[in-house]
């Protein structure tokens, strides 16, 4: 699995799970972020995640298809 480290910017409290998805190329586009987290595809924390607006917050671990990212 590749592991990416992203940083929520400091005057952001949290990122919303497509943005953080995309903006970390874990999906190439913001349809294809929703289309992983609508089929189940997308662990925060360890547990499946089905909502595409979930607020990812500084230290969470997201997991998708090959792709790890612990937010900062």
């Amino acid at each position: 699995m590749k592991e990416i480290h992203f940083k929520i910017r400091t005057e952001d409290e949290f990122i919303q799970l497509i943005q953080l998805l995309k903006a970390s190329n874990a999906a190439e586009s913001g349809g294809m972020a929703q289309i992983l987290v609508t089929q189940g595809m997308v662990k925060r924390n360890g547990e499946t995640e089905l909502r595409k607006r979930a607020k990812i917050k500084r230290g969470e671990r997201i997991e998708t298809q090959g792709f790890v990212i612990i937010t900062e």
